[in-house]
């Protein structure tokens, strides 16, 4: 069974599938993206593909792979990336990560609301330009979290991580929205369903945590950010089309909202000359949302599991039901 793989990843993950019997391993041994003319060939005859979020899996592909590929195994939860309508007319199963990733998401969504609200990066530069002289009262001052009011977009799993992880903070309600009501996921956090603009309006923190689809794409735009208090803070760590940029420079720019902490971006990497980077009151970071040793290790595992159990006719841990 010839299998593709797109990407360097975690030895663990590599050394299931190098190890599995009849299982034959193709791998771009690079920490960056295979070249498209790469991947064309890379996929040729096999029936096992295990790509990664930044690869673009179409008609193309598929028509490249031939007739005998017969599973898709992605290394992410995110899975806009592939061509699912294309994927499921030729009988394709899909694998995924969904929960591995939960927690280092979600701790690196705080890490990154603080960064914005308490100004951490533009304070250490301070630090080493010599911009601090002395203690100044006003200097430096951000918002914190004590008797705000967060509103998540998005009350999945990694949305109520999140909740859970700033509730100790003395946060005094949250609000939340999305396709429908989660009475029992909101239950512990005592949080509020309602509507994007009600979320807008009333919120000092949003914390966008939703998936990307048609719904949700330019969710975040001039009107929502309008809606916005100017002491608000905005932070990213779903998909960077969930927010249209634009509007976001915009709304930063002019001081319609405070701050944005942004681990995602259209597109991905962020050209080095993009006006979010000119803006000091908005931190952006290069996707590291799943990025600890052990989520990363377990994400590539996960991915092989799916990978071998979908070549074997068998259950995946993890399936995409298309």
């Amino acid at each position: 069974m010839a299998v593709f793989v797109t990407r360097r990843i975690p030895a663990e993950g590599l050394r299931l599938l190098s190890q599995a019997s009849g299982c034959r391993v193709q791998q771009w041994d690079s920490d960056e993206p295979v070249p498209r003319a790469e991947l064309l060939a890379g996929v040729a005859g096999t029936r096992g593909l295990l790509c990664l979020l930044s690869d673009r899996i179409d008609r193309e592909v598929l028509d490249a792979a031939g007739p005998g590929l017969k599973v898709i195994s992605t290394l992410s939860v995110g899975f806009d990336h592939l061509a699912l309508d294309e994927i499921k007319k030729r009988g394709i199963r899909v694998g995924y990560t969904p929960d591995v990733l939960t927690d280092a998401t979600a701790e690196l969504s705080v890490a990154l609301l603080l960064s914005a609200c308490r100004r951490l990066p533009e304070a250490a530069e301070q630090v080493k330009s010599g911009g601090w002289t002395t203690w100044k009262p006003l200097w430096m001052c951000g918002y914190g979290l004590s008797d705000s009011t967060v509103g998540i977009i998005g009350l999945g799993r990694i949305g109520q991580a999140v909740a859970r992880r700033l509730k100790p903070f003395g946060v005094s309600k949250f609000l939340y929205t999305g396709n429908s009501p989660k009475p029992e996921s909101a239950a512990e956090f005592g949080a509020e369903f309602v509507p994007l603009t009600r979320l807008a309006e009333e919120s000092d923190f949003v914390v966008v945590t939703c998936a990307l689809t048609p719904a949700t794409q330019g969710l975040c735009n001039k009107d929502f950010f309008g809606r916005m208090k100017k002491t608000s803070v905005f932070v990213n760590t779903s998909r960077g089309a969930v927010v249209n940029q634009e509007d976001l420079y915009e709304a930063l720019a002019q001081g319609r909202i405070a701050a944005a902490g942004l681990d995602v971006t259209t597109p991905e990497p962020l050209p080095t000359d993009h006006p979010l980077l000119s803006l000091r009151n908005c931190v952006i970071l290069p996707h590291i949302g799943s990025a600890t040793y052990a989520t990363r290790s377990t994400m590539a595992v996960l991915a092989a599991k799916n990978l071998l159990a979908g070549l074997r006719g068998e259950p995946m841990p993890h399936e995409l039901q298309l």
